[in-house]
């Protein structure tokens, strides 16, 4: 069979091997930069959350705009414990999506990040309960910040956030 490139019929076996031979073009090299470019979207949202931006309050500062209280699900002791749900309760006037990020700490190793948005549609709504262990925390007390944060249609806003300790 031939095809016509523009100029003259060609036939489709020299298509083939021209299509082939081409230095430094392979049909997978789109498909692997794209989910590569998807990946770094994709895990940087939750690096941008804890990082805020808007001038009025770094990650642990108050940037204002809204409240957050921890609420412990699991509370044989009245405070949080490894291995134990949290979730929070939230007001913000600022946004109709608002975002709460957890991150943990045991002797200044970051070991324990989620996020999760609280608002009717975020596609994950069990999501909204943080279970307080990862496999980098395997045991152990913690000190958590929860940040109250928004996207802005540009970068990411801290409201608000609170510390937190986590007992063994």
């Amino acid at each position: 069979m031939a095809f016509w490139d523009g100029t003259r019929w060609v036939p489709e076996s020299s298509i083939k091997a021209r299509a082939d031979t081409r230095p430094g073009r392979s049909p997978s090299a789109g498909l692997i930069m794209l989910i590569a470019l998807l990946t770094l979207a994709l895990t940087a949202v939750p690096v941008f959350a804890g990082k805020g931006g808007n001038g009025k309050g770094g990650a642990g500062k108050p940037g204002g705009g809204g409240n957050l209280t921890l609420m412990v699900l699991d509370p044989d002791d009245g405070g949080a414990n490894f291995g134990e749900q949290v979730t929070f309760e939230v007001s913000t006037t600022a946004t109709d999506q608002p975002m709460v990020q957890v991150d943990c700490y045991q002797a200044g190793a970051h070991v324990y990040w989620a996020s999760a948005g609280f608002y009717a549609s975020y596609p994950w709504p069990w999501a909204t309960n943080f279970t307080l262990r990862s496999s980098y925390w395997t045991g152990g007390a913690a000190n958590c910040t929860a940040t109250l944060y928004m996207f802005d249609g540009r970068r990411y806003q801290n409201l608000t956030s609170i510390a937190f300790d986590v007992a063994a």
